[in-house]
């Protein structure tokens, strides 16, 4: 039996409306992860098999957290699982089992970053512009810009108003032709290819449909025009889609998202019940005053407020330094002290910025005074070198006709196959139509390929043949045969040949090892293992899991991180730093002077206040140094909407020079107590 006796009216309310489009306006720290659980829970109490309704998210954290949460519920009686799966998980599913009907081979390779960025230096090449007319990361981001418009290579240059997006067009169309020459895809694809399939074949489209009586959508804010497509198609017939989200904390509008889908929700589907969830749990009311008051700047939202469950709490804080060094200097010795004095937990305490650049100074007052800290989103485990040559490896294995793979190990290890022997080999490929592992044995008897390197190339392809081969027999073995290969080309002599510090070598050997064991974690896990199964449970895990797996080295950690980062988490302490015009809100939105960029930033710093649970400081520099020179600074407009009565003075403190610091961490404890409330709990 389903105990639905510890929700509030709203969340039961959206629980037991099991029927129709249903629209729940989820605010900041009300509970939207219990109301879509428990809702899952109570279709399948009333009959609805598990394995019928679809519960879509966009990180795999969140899409755990959800089936973990739906199946302790349900308890051990329910043998089929709901389908729980962040949105390019699910498109994978339906690209793996149909996409042949787009041309593509059924056993594609999804691109990461890196390769992405080969691809798209070669397209431009061949197009002749240079990086300093587009680098390769700007092409990237204007191909993903359309692509979430739902664009094809061949629509894109209709929509080309300038030079620059002219050349793009054309890049865009030599990228596809690449991918897929080479049999694959990228991030982006999985969702645009889905689309088109159901757009271009109605027949796979009634099929997909036909296995879903429910659908749920998670963080609907977030969904971009293809995502918002996909969602549309598949509840086309029954109408049973429950989308959950904050209009309030819709923050990406610069990788695509558009709120305008959660704002005209009920004009795109008839008959829609909304739901607002306003319970906050998670902050003070002073906390959830502030944020109240900021959004309410925002005119294009659904109606909503905020009510705190937490009594007042300590008064939010705002300080003014006089520069940036003064900003960071004070703001790490106060968190110093709460570590060393009052035994705060360093994990409770998160400094949030609004770019990447503002972090430098806090990072080295940090190491000045011993404080553990994690910058969060530095280098992905996926980033590192070795990892990239070991999965091109195993990309190559998977599909031999994967070109930017190929050429990243013909001679990685080094083997004696120089850039001059792969010239000549692409040549060949291009000038016959075929891929670069066709023409190898071709190059090596027509004699294309130098002598010197001929006997290398050969033994290069067989030792790729032998490991496919084996790897295709027996699966449940990956693990080993990916040792194998490691040793069959020497990649530890690499290592040490690279790196002559014997701890470092260590250090990148044991980056290897993680990846053979996450190889072994992947077999255990699944009754069906397969090279290439592992491969795309990497690639979507490289995208989504990069903050997840941030949070755990964070463990007994300060959290510095972007306010992008932070959505979605929370913190007892938080410093939202740098609220200044040009930085929260960013300049570009300043600039464009568009009330739709302006409110986003507002959205913005909405997230970040609502990310602190008992204790909030906002701080600003009055000058900061541009190109060298000190500048005065504009005080956030956000700053004032936040305060009571429109137009009265800032109700800040002013820190400013050594005399004047926050507090002086080398003074007796008993003067330093005297800042905090009588509980030895500081006001911040």
């Amino acid at each position: 039996m389903l105990n639905l006796s510890g929700l509030n009216p709203p969340q039961r309310q959206a629980v037991e409306t099991l029927s129709g489009p249903l629209l729940v306006l989820a605010g900041a720290g009300t509970g939207k992860t219990r109301v879509i659980t428990f809702r899952m829970a109570n279709l399948i109490r009333h009959g609805i098999r598990p394995d019928r309704i679809l519960s879509v998210t966009f990180t795999n954290k969140a899409s755990r957290e959800m089936r973990e949460r739906a199946l302790k519920l349900l308890g051990s009686r329910v043998k089929a699982k709901p389908v729980v799966s962040t949105f390019h998980a699910y498109c994978v599913r339906v690209l793996r089992e149909d996409i042949t009907a787009l041309g593509y081979p059924k056993g594609f390779v999804i691109y990461d970053r890196s390769d992405q960025e080969s691809a798209a230096r070669t397209a431009l090449r061949e197009i002749r512009v240079g990086d300093k007319a587009m680098k390769p990361g700007d092409l990237l981001n204007k191909i993903s810009s359309w692509k979430m418009s739902g664009l094809t290579e061949n629509q894109a240059g209709e929509y080309a108003e300038a030079d620059f997006d002219a050349l793009a067009a054309m890049a865009y169309r030599k990228y596809q032709k690449q991918l897929r020459a080479s049999g694959a895809v990228d991030f982006d694809d999985l969702l645009l290819l889905t689309s088109r399939l159901f757009k271009e074949h109605p027949e796979i489209l009634q099929k997909h449909q036909a296995k879903f009586d429910h659908v749920q959508v998670d963080e609907y804010q977030d969904t971009n025009g293809v995502q918002f497509s996909l969602v549309e198609n598949l509840v086309q017939g029954h109408q049973n889609i429950c989308v959950v989200g904050d209009d309030d904390q819709s923050i990406y509008g610069w990788r695509g998202a558009e709120v305008q889908h959660i704002l005209n929700f009920g004009g795109h589907f008839a008959n829609t019940k909304t739901i607002r969830l306003e319970n906050n749990y998670r902050c003070t009311n002073r906390i959830v005053e502030y944020a109240n008051r900021l959004v309410r700047h925002n005119r294009n939202r659904h109606e909503k407020k905020l009510i705190a469950h937490k009594p007042d709490g300590s008064p939010v804080r705002i300080l003014a330094f006089e520069d940036e060094t003064q900003e960071s200097e004070n703001v790490v010795k106060e968190i110093a002290y709460l570590i060393t004095e009052l035994s705060v937990r360093p994990k409770d305490i998160a400094i949030l910025f609004r770019t990447n650049e503002q972090p430098r100074l806090f990072e080295t007052e940090m190491r000045r005074l011993n404080v553990p800290y994690v910058l969060l989103g530095g280098q992905s485990f996926f980033d590192r070198k070795e990892i990239r040559d070991l999965l091109a490896y195993l990309k190559v294995l998977a599909a031999p006709r994967d070109e930017v793979s190929l050429l990243r190990i013909i001679n990685t290890p080094a083997r004696g196959i120089g850039a001059t022997t792969t010239e000549k080999l692409v040549q060949l490929a291009v000038s016959q139509g075929k891929s670069l592992w066709e023409v190898v044995p071709e190059g090596i008897a027509a004699g294309i390929v130098p002598k010197q390197a001929q006997a290398a190339l050969s033994d290069f392809r067989n030792l790729l043949v032998r490991f496919r081969d084996v790897m295709l027999e027996h699966p449940r073995d990956l693990a080993d045969h990916v040792r194998r290969l490691l040793r069959a080309i020497d990649y530890n002599g690499e290592i040490d040949k690279q790196y002559k510090d014997e701890t470092q070598a260590e250090q990148r050997k044991a980056v290897l090892e993680d990846l053979v064991n996450s190889i072994g974690q992947y077999v255990e896990k699944n009754k069906s293992p397969t090279l290439e199964g592992f491969l795309e449970t990497t690639a979507l895990m490289d995208r989504d899991d990069k903050s997840d797996k941030d949070s755990e080295l964070a463990d007994n950690a300060v959290r510095l991180m972007t306010l992008h980062s932070a959505k979605g988490l929370e913190f007892p302490r938080v410093y939202l730093v740098g609220m200044e015009e040009n930085l929260l809100p960013h300049r570009r939105s300043v600039e464009s002077d568009l009330e739709k960029d302006i409110a986003e930033e507002r959205r913005l710093a909405y997230v970040g206040v609502t990310r602190a649970m008992d204790y909030l400081t906002l701080t600003r520099a009055k000058a900061r140094m541009k190109w060298g020179k000190r500048r005065e600074t504009v005080t956030s407009r956000f700053l004032f909407e936040m305060q009571k009565e429109p137009g009265e003075t800032l109700n800040e403190e002013h820190v400013g020079g050594e005399e004047d610091e926050l507090f002086d961490a080398s003074a007796p404890k008993q003067t330093l107590t005297s800042l905090f409330d009588a509980d030895d709990n500081p006001p911040f």
